[in-house]
């Protein structure tokens, strides 16, 4: 069979194969299916990926150490999946749409969500954290697979309004045990809406390893679903962003839905709330390390004969910039007033709301507060 023929039959590569362009060691190996999809990513392109990755990483780190510090109330940390969502992000028109879960801090940051917007919902400074349409970006879904829903809706529309645009839903390996992403499925392929399922197989369900929710590769569930599964290394940026063009081109052409499993690792815990080492080992933490997206990229760069001296400090000088301005954001989120909680609850007056409203500003009377201004 020939790679048209694989692909004109949605079996471009078997799932339970792993696409892969940069080995372990940032070794660049061909592929005659996915080679064409990255041949505009030359030297300098390659660079801004590192960079992006980096910059990611050391807002995540930032996060983490803020809410350790009683600043956020709670974070999700993204360490070690940098590949799989800068990659696919860099895949991304500005007229398609995201729809993420909570844990997708990098493709926010490469759709142009200012740190500010990326920290009040975590602050617990506001219940949503920045506008959707301007962004491209729906609110992260904190309900586990409940995007998928809400990516494949606003895939059907933009394929009945005639656009090009397309739909990529974000989600771990857990939430594939969810209703919904199996409900998501079944809408995307029996009306071919243009959206591509990415998701983030991190190895762990919080304490569930992945290898309790399914016997096979994720990827293969798209068989059932009539659209075609891939499993791309999720920690090869290239790899990633190839796949991940190829599927939402799939998409703009009108063939359907795709579902990409990226195949990575959560290197932090779930969130900060959580202890990852009381259901993992040091020695499987330690296997990853040695596959970290970053590391790879860098030697490839080193060998590729990039002046890596200047990429270092041009990609610290970045870091430092986007940790200073993540810090000065996160000060300049000003504290809601108490009332503005019964805000947007519904597009109409409610009465029931009206209720609670009513009750909520006589308790805060008890505390000197009439007004309803902070107390």
């Amino acid at each position: 069979m020939t790679p048209s023929d694989r692909e004109a039959t949605g079996l471009l590569t078997r799932p339970d194969d792993l696409v892969r362009l940069l080995d372990q060691s940032g070794v660049r190996h061909a592929s005659p299916e996915f080679d064409p999809w990255v041949a505009d990513v030359d030297l300098d392109a390659l660079i801004r990926l590192h960079r992006d990755m980096v910059v990611v990483r050391r807002l995540d780190s930032e996060a983490t150490a803020l809410q350790r510090q009683g600043e956020l109330g709670l974070w999700p940390p993204l360490a070690g999946q940098e590949a799989a969502q800068i990659g696919s992000a860099r895949a991304l028109h500005d007229d398609d749409f995201v729809f993420s879960s909570y844990r997708e801090h990098a493709i926010a940051w490469m759709r142009g969500v200012r740190p500010d917007e990326l920290l009040s919902v975590w602050r617990g400074s506001a219940a949503s954290g920045w506008d959707p349409y301007a962004r491209r970006m729906a609110i992260p879904q904190i309900i586990i697979g409940a995007q998928t829903l809400h990516a494949v809706g606003w895939a059907m529309g933009a394929r009945w309004e005639g656009t090009t645009s397309a739909s990529i839903a974000y989600f771990g390996d857990g939430a594939t045990s969810e209703g919904d992403v199996n409900e998501a499925l079944v809408f995307a392929s029996s009306f071919d809406a243009p959206v591509v399922f990415f998701c983030q197989n991190n190895g762990w369900a919080i304490s569930e390893p992945v290898g309790l929710q399914s016997k096979q590769p994720l990827a293969r569930r798209a068989d059932g679903f009539g659209m075609p599964g891939i499993r791309v290394d999720g920690n090869d940026v290239l790899a990633v962003l190839a796949v991940t063009r190829w599927a939402l081109e799939r998409a703009r052409r009108g063939e359907g839905p795709t579902f990409i499993e990226a195949v990575t690792y959560r290197m932090g815990p779930h969130t900060t709330a959580d202890d990852p080492k009381r259901y993992r080992s040091d020695d499987d933490l330690a296997a990853w390390r040695e596959r970290d997206p970053i590391t790879r990229l860098h030697a490839h760069l080193a060998a590729s004969g990039a002046d890596i001296d200047a990429v270092d400090a041009d990609v610290k000088e970045a870091a430092d910039r986007a940790a200073a301005e993540l810090r000065a954001g996160l000060t300049a989120i000003a504290d809601p007033e108490p009332m503005s909680v019964f805000e947007h609850v519904y597009a109409e007056p409610n009465s029931h709301v009206e209720r609670q409203k009513e009750r909520f500003a006589r308790y805060l009377a008890m505390f000197g507060d009439e007004d309803g201004g902070t107390a």
